[in-house]
């Protein structure tokens, strides 16, 4: 979440900052005055509260004097039962409007960086970079095929269910599948403090990860390209917040991502995303989409996201020395990146390295393959056809 002082112009904020970052974001403006009287609310409530904790500790006192005169303070005691009273009615009004603030502020997103196309159409994508050259033939098979000529992939199978219950969960229930390792590993530091000398910290996630992949609205439904489960390696790393050290393994993280896949030789173009489609979390983001010649089109295998210090503070993951003043108080930045989703990335080798009777390997895979270097088909097109059709 931000950080509550960018709303307060006393504070030094810029809340006009946070209103272009939403319109930008095509997000709602009106939440940021939403917080701020919110926050005013809770500042008030919190003044009121010390107010009569000063008045407490001031009949306290009173009280001592007295007792140490060997005078009657009973009238006095008496009166902080009632304070007492007033006290915790008051702790309960600013935990409440505490809970209402920070409820709302979670719902506005980072500030967008200023290098960040703005639009909310993804058509408008800024292509920063292409890499490699595409195959334009006009009779290449789609991974889906190729995965059945091979033989490689039970289709069938894989949506059979056997003696198990259509409703598995209802709505609300606790879930433990994670969608990518960067949360458990983003939540690794929980309440940590980092100190200048531990960082950069550069963590390498491999996990099973699972996805609804709700929203996609019926697309990709055949092959592996877009499942339920499936395995990603995830770059994740923790950076000083300042002197652009952030934006530097922001350019670090997309290159090591860039590298794989000119190493296996996937031609890819890397484009910037428009501010409208970036989550809550990310001031900036990459995504590399790899050409896939039987669709002819460019499709998305790694996102690469810089979330500053949005992340950290609502985990508490503090940088440097403890400070007890809330305005000067630093938190490291947190940031993301695939490095490859592997049934997506197989797709796209797939496609790209077929042949008339097979798909070669990639020869920076081949060692990995126990030195096989072609894979012949198993079925031609018209096996596959009569398979479909029965």
């Amino acid at each position: 979440m931000l950080d509550i002082n960018l709303f307060r112009t006393e504070k030094g904020g810029d809340p006009e900052l946070i209103r272009k970052s939403q319109r930008n974001r095509s997000a709602s403006v009106e939440l940021v005055d939403e917080v701020i009287a919110l926050d005013d609310q809770w500042r008030q409530r919190q003044f009121e509260l010390d107010k009569i904790r000063q008045e407490l500790n001031k009949t306290s006192k009173e009280i001592g004097k007295l007792k140490a005169k060997k005078e009657d303070a009973s009238a006095l005691i008496q009166s902080t039962e009632e304070i007492k009273k007033r006290l915790a009615a008051k702790e309960t009004e600013v935990q409440e409007a505490k809970g209402t603030l920070d409820a709302k502020l979670v719902t506005i997103g980072n500030i967008v960086h200023e290098s960040v196309p703005v639009s909310d159409d993804e058509a408008n994508n800024l292509i920063v970079r292409t890499w490699g050259e595409r195959r334009l033939e006009g009779n290449l098979k789609n991974h889906v095929d190729l995965c059945k000529m091979l033989d490689i992939v039970a289709l069938e199978k894989g949506i059979t269910s056997t003696c198990v219950s259509q409703e598995l969960t209802g709505d609300g229930e606790e879930k433990y599948l994670i969608a990518t390792s960067e949360q458990p590993l983003c939540a690794y530091h929980l309440g940590d403090r980092i100190y200048p000398a531990e960082l950069p910290i550069r963590y390498a996630g491999y996990s099973t990860c699972f996805r609804k992949e709700a929203g996609s609205h019926g697309r990709d439904t055949a092959g592996i390209f877009r499942v339920h489960q499936f395995e990603k390696i995830e770059q994740f790393c923790v950076t000083s917040p300042n002197d652009n050290e952030s934006w530097e393994m922001h350019e670090e993280m997309i290159k090591n991502s860039e590298d794989f896949y000119k190493e296996i030789g996937l031609p890819y173009q890397l484009v910037s995303i428009v501010s409208g489609a970036l989550n809550d979390a990310a001031a900036k983001k990459y995504d590399l989409e790899a050409w896939f010649p039987a669709s002819k089109t460019y499709r998305e295998l790694v996102s690469c996201s810089n979330c500053t210090d949005f992340q950290a503070r609502r985990l508490g993951i503090g940088y440097g020395q403890k400070k007890n003043d809330e305005q000067s108080k630093q938190f490291v930045h947190m940031l993301n990146s695939t490095l490859t989703a592997t049934e997506r990335t197989l797709c796209c080798i797939l496609e790209n390295f077929q042949k008339e009777n097979g798909v070669e390997v990639p020869k920076a895979l081949q060692p990995y393959m126990g030195g096989i270097d072609f894979l012949p088909f198993k079925l031609d097109s018209k096996q596959v056809a009569r398979l479909q059709i029965k």
